[in-house]
């Protein structure tokens, strides 16, 4: 069965909120990824591309906390009270086309579900009460 852990989205100060989640938490980061370092780097300006656009920080038993900085250069807007996801890991791709289908019925697809850059097939959406998704597979860390 999938697991389910919350998905951030900062203004700017993900990594200034990440390292103070970490002194609270403790911990490693298990990723850190920069605007830079990814095929999305060249569509930013200087001023944001060691922005975070993805972190992840494990916090308990088989939790993660995750989050983004939602560059407003690239549309994003940041609401304090709504800028949150449930981000949804599932076990397979079918596991994950049967949840994505069914959480966007009568929502709204805001990335549709395909392979991604970073090796995962991901997709997100907006349910229909208003709940912001992630639905990925991993699958190379599914494939071990």
């Amino acid at each position: 069965m999938a697991t389910i852990n919350p998905y951030l989205n900062f203004a700017g100060n993900t990594e200034e909120a990440f390292m103070f989640y970490k002194s609270v938490f403790g911990g490693e980061f298990l990723n850190l990824t920069r605007f830079k370092d990814t095929p999305e780097g060249e569509r930013v300006g200087s001023d944001e591309k060691n922005k975070i656009m993805h972190v992840a920080l494990p916090v308990g038993k088989g939790n993660v906390l995750m989050a983004t900085d939602a560059l407003e250069s690239m549309g994003h807007k940041v609401t304090a009270g709504d800028n949150f996801q449930l981000s949804v890991e599932a076990e397979s791709k079918e596991e994950a086309t049967k949840l994505f289908n069914g959480l966007s019925n009568g929502g709204k697809v805001t990335v549709p579900l395909a392979d991604a850059f970073w090796g995962a097939y991901f997709g997100m959406l907006q349910d229909k009460f208003g709940i912001q998704w992630m639905i990925s597979y991993n699958h190379a860390q599914n494939s071990k």
